[in-house]
């Protein structure tokens, strides 16, 4: 990977300006991008015209920039979220049709959580998260029980990181932080209240995979009262386990991708077939066939 004189790589700046939109600011000028990223103008300039060029940005008539359609056709393709997200969302429309807030699925990215999916209603309480937004993990119950279930060293990773305190009841240190995660594996969910919001309450649970391993949170963000979170608890461990079997029945490829007819799915198994062919005709015109015997040369 070609890497500049910083030592920092092309592509690692390349995702530096990516990663400058988000979903509070979806359009930035060229300038923006300079202040946000801290690249230099005229290297500003020069990643952000390949990236239009390559359709991973697109300029908008006001002269300012956007994530290109290109991007979402790569995402379109990504099994993991993607796939996760259409099983899942039967079991996230039954939470949220009986508790009528914010219902959401997340997964872990990072020292960060990553919503990829969440239902809500218009007259729900304070919610800090977007579909596609991101959360530092000590802020969301959703990131909570993910990083109750991952190891001592991404724990260590997000206390030296640190995050911002929101208000008076979010996790003030590591101690705290480390306090909250061990009862959270202990119960098998967390209740966070009033961690980004004072009126808020967030309450998640893991979606274990095939292999026991946690690869999601579902959550909810309710009003924060004396009443008990147990209720939501086990309404939220039988969609967790509803999720998982899913998971596990499925098998990998492009049927976890599709919600569609079953003719549709029929036809896309003929495509896939009729691509192997091709593949399979493509080797054949091409593997060499037996070398001809080198004759003597005469010349000795």
């Amino acid at each position: 990977m070609a890497r500049r004189s910083d030592g920092e790589s092309v592509l690692h700046k390349h995702l530096r300006v990516l990663d400058a939109f988000e979903p509070q600011r979806p359009e930035l000028t060229l300038s923006e991008i300079v202040e946000i990223t801290g690249i230099a103008p005229s290297s500003a300039h020069r990643l952000v015209s390949e990236l239009q060029h390559e359709g991973l940005l697109e300029r908008s008539p006001e002269r300012r920039f956007r994530l290109g359609t290109r991007l979402w056709e790569y995402a379109s393709r990504t099994p993991g979220a993607l796939g996760l997200r259409e099983l899942a969302r039967p079991w996230l429309d039954a939470v949220h049709v009986r508790v009528r807030q914010h219902t959401q699925l997340a997964v872990l990215r990072g020292i960060e959580v990553l919503f990829i999916d969440r239902q809500s209603t218009r007259d729900a309480v304070v919610n800090a998260t977007l579909i596609g937004g991101r959360i530092p993990l000590p802020l969301s119950s959703s990131g909570i029980v993910l990083l109750a279930h991952a190891g001592t060293e991404l724990v260590d990773r997000v206390v030296a990181a640190g995050w911002p305190h929101m208000t008076d009841d979010s996790p003030r240190d590591g101690e705290e932080l480390r306090r909250t995660l061990r009862l959270a594996h202990a119960r098998g969910y967390a209740v966070c209240d009033g961690y980004i919001h004072e009126q808020s309450r967030g309450i998640a649970v893991p979606v274990m995979g095939r292999y026991g391993e946690p690869v999601a949170a579902l959550g909810v963000v309710v009003a924060r009262d004396d009443s008990s979170p147990l209720g939501i608890v086990e309404l939220l461990k039988g969609a967790s386990h509803g999720i998982s079997q899913a998971l596990a029945s499925t098998e990998i490829g492009i049927q976890p991708l599709l919600t569609t007819s079953r003719a549709s799915l029929e036809y896309f198994a003929t495509l896939d077939e009729q691509g192997a062919e091709r593949q399979s005709m493509h080797r054949e015109r091409h593997v060499p066939g037996p070398r001809p015997e080198r004759e003597p040369d005469p010349t000795g």
